[in-house]
């Protein structure tokens, strides 16, 4: 069972140097925060890792993408892959990103191939990933957003990854770059 520890006031992440199985609570104020915290993230991601990311429409889950997505090393704008279902960009490590929003039947994920994406040298994320929560492997990330107010996100993420992820996103103290 995941530990939450709640740091809902502040702006960076200092003190929340890395994550092993448990979880954090961050309240941003901004698109640029949640983008912030998704690319700390994407600079700890290994191949094979899979970020379900779970929210109501417009909560923020295409932003954080475009965060990670940054933080794997991926060039270019990142967008909702929507009306594919899935993009794909080149980093330093290939992201696969996954849009259920359309998705009717878990049997539509099933058609894709997903096991292909999860299970392969690349990142995976989800965006309704709530849609699939049989699929889920036992090993990921779960990021819940929220919408506090207008430009206010509640980022509600636990870590079972099995490893440690620096959410600073670089070796040290630092504040997230």
């Amino acid at each position: 069972m995941a530990l939450m520890m709640t740091k809902a006031s502040a702006t960076s992440l200092s003190g929340f140097d890395s994550m092993k199985n448990r979880g954090l609570v961050k309240v941003t104020s901004s698109e640029e925060e949640t983008r912030k915290i998704g690319r700390a993230i994407g600079k700890s991601l290994l191949p094979g890792d899979i970020i379900c990311l779970i929210g109501e429409l417009g909560s923020g889950k295409t932003t954080i993408t475009q965060g990670i997505a940054q933080g794997l090393g991926v060039q270019g704008p990142v967008s909702s892959a929507s009306f594919k279902l899935i993009n794909e960009y080149k980093g330093r490590i290939p992201a696969y990103h996954f849009d259920l929003f359309r998705l009717d039947k878990l049997s539509e994920v099933e058609e894709l191939g997903y096991r292909e994406y999860f299970y392969n040298q690349g990142v995976t994320i989800i965006e309704w990933a709530e849609k699939i929560r049989p699929l889920w492997p036992e090993q990921r990330m779960e990021i819940e957003l929220k919408i506090i107010s207008e430009n206010n996100r509640e980022i509600r993420i636990i870590n079972l990854i099995g490893r440690e992820i620096n959410l600073n996103g670089n070796s040290g103290n630092r504040d997230i770059n």
